[in-house]
């Protein structure tokens, strides 16, 4: 099956679940977050991650939060992931779990010059790969590493070889190991200029020449180093789900979605242009059941979301 064979089924799949989900009532966008839209809206499916949920009760209580607020899916976290709670608080709410987070790979890193940790990684990925597939998910975010770990050819080596050995569980289990865009001094100039392009994400991803391996593609991540329009093309079929944020290049610092200056219209132009279609998941400060309509109105108003 190919990268984009294999997006297609699961946001097929994705579709179906989020079939029946009720788009609760929204809160009213203030004027300077309108963005006027001349083109048809277009279809994509909205998740957000479990912490970004501040609302209390049981994770079924949470579930049903996000789905008044008008998300389809939510992405949880694995390893730590109760497999018996999820599936109580999918069954109870009727919202999906779209996919999970490895929750461990920003400190048990794939890139480390320690076979041990690597081999703790290979585990905590595999952990998350089986709960991912208990609870009905499709893809495990997965950050590969840090710069620090050693010269650039160095961890690009451990980290192939180490994720490699994952991938006839991700085979088995249907699960993508989706690889996150961020600022982790690897894959880009930390500190460098601001028209950097993807061109090693887009080695990366084909060396490891898998179709259990893509990209989540987050939009505002790398705004500050280089055009996200222009990423999302050169990564074309790679990618297989979005992360969505704001960030401001004038102000140097993250913002709410729609009150940055990231460019929406070339954005939205750009996922178009390579059949996006599939999941996009909300990546920033949590709140309550206000705070979480208002972001799944930025998210429906920066992609021009139907």
């Amino acid at each position: 099956m190919t990268s984009i064979d294999r997006r297609t089924a699961v946001a097929a799949t994705a579709a179906t679940l989020a079939g029946t989900t009720f788009l609760g009532a929204s809160s009213p966008l203030r004027a300077q977050e309108k963005i006027a839209h001349t083109t048809k809206p277009r279809r994509l499916l909205k998740t957000l991650k479990i912490g970004m949920i501040k609302v209390p009760g049981s994770l079924t209580d949470k579930f049903r939060a996000a789905k008044e607020a008008g998300f389809d899916g939510v992405e949880m976290n694995s390893p730590g992931m109760k497999v018996d709670e999820t599936l109580k608080a999918i069954d109870e709410s009727g919202i999906p779990v779209d996919g999970t987070v490895c929750s461990t790979h920003w400190n048990i890193r794939h890139t480390s010059a320690d076979a041990n940790t690597r081999k703790r990684a290979r585990e905590d990925l595999s952990t998350a790969i089986k709960d991912t597939k208990a609870v009905g998910g499709h893809t495990v975010l997965l950050v590969v590493g840090k710069g620090e770990d050693g010269p650039k050819e160095e961890i690009w080596e451990r980290s192939i070889d180490s994720i490699r050995e994952v991938l006839p569980l991700c085979a088995e289990h249907g699960i993508t190991i989706a690889i996150e865009n961020v600022w982790n001094q690897f894959m880009y100039e930390h500190g460098g200029p601001d028209n950097q392009n993807a061109s090693e994400y887009v080695k990366y991803v084909d060396e490891l020449d898998s179709p259990w391996v893509g990209m989540q593609f987050d939009i505002g991540n790398h705004w500050k180093y280089g055009s996200p329009a222009q990423w999302i093309r050169e990564l074309g079929r790679r990618v297989v789900k979005l992360d969505i944020k704001g960030y401001s290049r004038e102000k140097q610092n993250w913002a709410a979605i729609t009150e940055g200056d990231l460019p929406w219209a070339e954005v939205r132009q750009a996922l178009d242009d390579i059949g996006f279609h599939g999941w996009v998941a909300a990546e920033v400060g949590g709140g309550d059941l206000l705070h979480l309509q208002r972001v799944a109105n930025q998210i429906d108003n920066a992609l021009n979301l139907g």
